[in-house]
């Protein structure tokens, strides 16, 4: 192997993919309940996603930010219409390290401060500024700990406002349901607290939505459910379905000037089209409708599993919390059941990301292998 061994694999190898199914060279068919990491957002291979970026492929693939393209323009509108975000421009890049590490930068430019408030288990990236705020030192290299971080557990509002009134703080970056970190979410009050306490002494407050965005909690948005305004907004993953896209969302009292922010691939013509495409799908298909139904059926389900502790999340952003660790299981679940689910921080967590697509009959097949191994 000439590729450079971080990642540890499953030794299965998908050649195609369909809606909620995964197909290995040897044709095996695999439900998969974990979108690649909440990436496969409309369901894989989707006939409109693969016409249009097929057609706009034929036309024009690429061109850098130098010349116009109408298409960020109306990707730009589609997502502020379809999310309620009226407030907002959009700069889009790649990914959600890349939306991360461009929200905190435009955050420091803004207030002309650099520290930087996050929360214990949080996970934004592996970039400079993104990893610095993420909570695993194991990934922080010394190069990225000269950014000045202070990590607090999520809910505890009266640390927060202590540090921000000592002053130099840029941002407070939270994702209002953790992701790696094992799908831990505060209150309402709490996270009304936080942007009083943010617009009170001019800093800023950063949603960050790559994993929670574009419908799967069944808001557009996981921030919406609390009433708050964040100054950024970063999203990524479910925004094109598997095409690297990502973008934040920045509200207009942050002023643009030339060369503020840039990227040479970001908002290409095919990954605009991507997320075009992902829009369209969302609304005509009433996907948000869907993960609100079947996340209920999920929930009622989930409810009479044996050795279960609790049900975390919202949506379509589950996890299911035994009192033991689940990597087993996970295996069993693979290569056994042929279900992919996903793991996090939280060693008992088993996570479920599937596509926005997935109806409740999928998850009868999870339910019926849950409770045969357990």
């Amino acid at each position: 192997m000439n590729l450079f061994d971080v990642y540890p694999l499953f030794n299965i190898t998908p050649t195609k993919a369909k809606d909620v199914w995964v197909y290995d060279e040897n044709d095996n068919q695999y439900l998969d309940l974990y979108g690649g990491h909440a990436v496969i957002s409309i369901g894989h291979s989707h006939p409109q996603y693969v016409k249009n970026i097929s057609d706009q492929l034929k036309n024009l693939g690429f061109y850098s930010n130098s010349i116009k393209n109408p298409l960020q323009e109306e990707l730009a509108e589609r997502i502020i219409e379809l999310s309620g975000s009226n407030d907002y421009k959009l700069f889009l890049c790649n990914s959600g390290a890349e939306a991360n590490e461009n929200a905190l930068k435009l955050a420091s430019f803004h207030t002309g401060n650099k520290k930087i408030i996050a929360f214990k288990n949080g996970f934004h990236g592996r970039t400079s500024a993104a990893v610095a705020a993420t909570d695993n030192s194991k990934i922080i290299a010394p190069i990225n700990a000269q950014q000045q971080a202070l990590f607090f557990d999520l809910g505890d509002i009266e640390s927060v406002e202590h540090s921000v009134k000592k002053g130099a703080v840029c941002a407070v970056i939270i994702e209002c349901i953790q992701g790696v970190g094992g799908l831990d979410e505060s209150t309402t009050i709490f996270y009304q607290s936080l942007e009083k306490i943010c617009n009170k002494h001019n800093v800023m407050l950063i949603a960050d939505e790559v994993q929670s965005g574009f419908g799967r909690t069944g808001d557009f948005f996981a921030f919406q459910k609390h009433n708050i305004t964040p100054d950024i907004i970063s999203m990524a993953k479910g925004m094109g379905n598997g095409f690297p896209v990502g973008g934040i969302l920045i509200h207009q009292k942050i002023k643009a000037n030339y060369g503020l922010l840039g990227t040479t691939f970001g908002g290409n013509h095919l990954a605009c089209k991507a997320s075009l495409s992902v829009l369209e799908v969302l609304k005509k298909e009433q996907l948000m409708q869907n993960v609100n139904t079947v996340s209920q059926y999920f929930i009622e389900k989930a409810k009479t599993l044996p050795k279960l502790k609790q049900i975390k999340g919202r949506g379509l952003m589950l996890g299911l919390e035994f009192d033991f660790p689940i990597a087993e299981l996970r295996k069993a679940l693979i290569y056994k059941h042929k279900i992919f689910t996903g793991n996090s921080k939280n060693a008992n967590l088993l996570r479920i990301l599937p596509p926005l697509t997935i109806q409740k009959q999928h998850l009868d097949i999870l339910f019926d292998a849950l409770n045969k191994e357990l």
